[in-house]
């Protein structure tokens, strides 16, 4: 099934989820490493190039998937969950949206402060806004860096709430993200 249903979701928002998740934690690993490298390391460009455009096609995937989220239903939290869980749960879907889009920004900010544009693998230029304050480049980079510390925090509690569901509560939140015939 493609799309999803009021019981399960379908191929499309399960494949985006663990994509968005594998690319979000490569990103971070990357980053985390990237600031480490000197200027003589054989990296020091093609590192950020690399994960310049891997952070704005992911960009592009994220605008897909909340329009996909926007024209399909969203399967309805197994019954035994509480009112708190799900309502955490959505505010941290949520949070994670707001998490990445600020991300986007502030990642855009940093590579575009000089007024170049940033080449997504030499296929296409984003054009840039140039310099829109003083110290954009720094001060778009701390926010960065503590936004993805944020997101990963994040990530951490949301797989430790699908742990907590699938080892301790026994239900079928995680193997509905997993499975095509886990629905309640």
């Amino acid at each position: 099934m493609i799309r999803n249903t009021e019981t399960a979701y379908g191929s499309v928002a399960k494949i985006i989820h663990w994509l968005v998740a594998l690319v979000v934690i490569g990103l971070f690993s990357v980053g985390v490493w990237m600031v480490t490298l000197d200027y003589y390391s054989d990296w020091h460009k093609t590192a950020p190039h690399y994960h310049k455009s891997v952070g704005l096609l992911l960009a592009a995937l994220m605008i897909f998937r909340l329009l996909w989220r926007w024209f399909n239903v969203t399967p309805k939290a197994p019954a035994n969950h509480t009112k708190w869980e799900r309502f955490a749960a959505h505010s941290a879907h949520i949070l994670l949206y707001l998490l990445l889009f600020a991300l986007f920004f502030s990642g855009f900010l940093i590579s575009t402060a000089d007024g170049r544009g940033i080449e997504i693998f030499n296929w296409v230029t984003v054009p840039s806004l140039g310099e829109l304050f003083q110290n954009q480049e720094d001060i778009a980079g701390e926010i960065h860096e503590w936004l993805a510390y944020s997101l990963i925090a994040l990530v951490v509690i949301h797989a430790a709430a699908a742990l907590k569901h699938h080892f301790i509560d026994k239900d079928n939140t995680l193997k509905r993200m997993i499975n095509d015939n886990a629905s309640e």
